[in-house]
């Protein structure tokens, strides 16, 4: 994470009942969508920045577009500086355009150094709802964006809290000629290979802290596994047992690994120590199982085993008891993820190729998100409104996001090669 000094100058505004319910009006669930309007960024010293306008526009709007708890357009306006407060907007081109929300934004630039302040306005009150200054440089812009259509999204949608819009995602790339691992942010900026061995990786995950990843790597012959603190750059070597060391997950206090291997002769599921101390055997059965990873509250594993003649997702306790199947439909289903709320499971299903599908954790309530080309390995947002997953469509394979509902499937990774296996950080 970086460090910045973020003023918070006003939070919530304080209105009357009567305003209170004609706003409530517009943000209950089954009316229509809520309408934002983000007006041109203004300049402080009246300076054209073209460039930052159009990367603060390009950054903000997509991440509201894709929250789909609003639907947010550019609206072109004089930039007034020191324009930003209540009392200085003319909200009736706004009402008549249909628009509830305003975002209104200014800036100064010295050198590097970057002076943000964005306001978020209810238009059918005239109020202002909230406020954010932001001090860093020029090359945070994008994260202080990010942060503050978070803090809408928290403010639009109060029951299930903050946008996810200051994560990353990790995930395969051969941009390089090898499987190496990169991280970038949810929407495909700032691209940066985190490995640099010349070897196959595999399996990347965020830790829970989103501080350090968990992958396997085949760089010392052996498919080991690793843990990479993303602070030092350095693998630490966590399970090199005989076989298999593959598909670690994290549990959610970081403090176990879950994962298969293949050291007693075929695919278990085990749990070891964060240090790969301890191993304990989850399953004991001549299937391959593979693929586990906990539920958000620990208590449960889901996992991928052939054990009725092809690969089918099960659940079972933390402990390895109580093993059911959870999915019925389809005769080949891999690579599930839990959602971070813990009520669905995202997974790839093999139907003309493979699609992401989402199921009920009792499993009822199979839903199909996508349908064309080959798409697998979904990866929850840490708010669970959003899944990454990777997507082949013709020849290139790219790290696609759409709304948890399969609406708004989007390509966010940029470059050559293929990119495959997303994982989601948790902050």
């Amino acid at each position: 994470m970086k460090l910045l000094a973020i003023l918070i100058v006003l939070l919530f505004f304080s209105a009357s009942h009567a305003e209170e319910g004609r706003f409530a009006e517009v943000l209950a669930s089954g009316t229509r969508q809520v309408r934002l309007a983000m007006d041109t960024p203004a300049n402080r010293e009246n300076l054209p920045f073209p460039e930052i306008n159009k990367e603060m526009r390009e950054t903000f709007l997509f991440d509201m577009n894709m929250s789909g708890t609003v639907v947010a357009f550019a609206r072109d306006s004089a930039a007034s500086p020191g324009g930003l407060s209540a009392g200085m907007v003319d909200f009736s081109p706004l009402l008549a355009e249909g628009y509830d929300l305003l975002v209104k934004s200014e800036y100064s630039l010295k050198g590097e150094n970057l002076v943000l302040e964005y306001r978020l306005f209810d238009v059918i009150n005239k109020k202002l709802l909230l406020s954010r200054r932001y001090l860093g440089t020029i090359r945070e812009i994008r994260y202080f964006t990010h942060s503050f259509a978070n803090e809408i999204v928290g403010v639009i949608d109060r029951a299930g809290g903050k946008g996810c819009f200051t994560s990353k995602i990790v995930y395969i790339t051969t941009s390089s000629g090898n499987k190496e691992i990169a991280i970038m942010d949810w929407d495909g900026h700032n691209f940066r290979q985190i490995t640099r061995n010349g070897s196959i990786n595999l399996n990347p995950v965020f830790s829970p802290d989103g501080k350090e990843i968990l992958f396997t790597s085949y760089k010392n012959g052996n498919p080991d596994l690793f843990r990479r603190p993303l602070s030092s750059g350095v693998d630490l070597k966590i399970s090199s047992r005989k076989g298999l060391n593959i598909t670690g997950s994290w549990s959610p206090d970081g403090k176990k690994i879950v994962l298969s291997l293949s050291k007693d002769g075929n695919s278990e599921i085990y749990t070891i120590d964060k240090n790969g101390d301890n191993p304990v055997r989850l399953t004991v059965n001549p299937a391959i199982d593979v693929s586990p990873v906990f539920s958000p509250d620990g208590a449960f594993i889901a996992f991928v085993s052939d054990r009725l003649g092809k690969p089918q997702i099960f659940i079972m306790n933390v402990d390895g008891g109580n093993v059911r199947r959870l999915t019925t439909l389809g005769s080949y289903n891999v690579t599930p993820a839990w959602s971070p709320r813990g009520d669905r499971i995202a997974y790839a299903s093999m139907q003309d190729g493979f699609q992401i599908h989402t199921i009920s954790v009792d499993g009822s309530d199979d839903r199909q998100l996508t349908a064309s080309g080959n798409n697998e390995n979904p990866a929850w947002s840490p708010d669970g409104r959003l899944i990454a997953y990777s997507s082949r469509q013709g020849r290139g394979e790219a790290i696609n996001v759409m709304r948890a509902n399969g609406e708004g499937q989007t390509r966010v990774s940029q470059g050559n090669g293929r990119a495959t296996q997303p994982s989601w950080s948790f902050p």
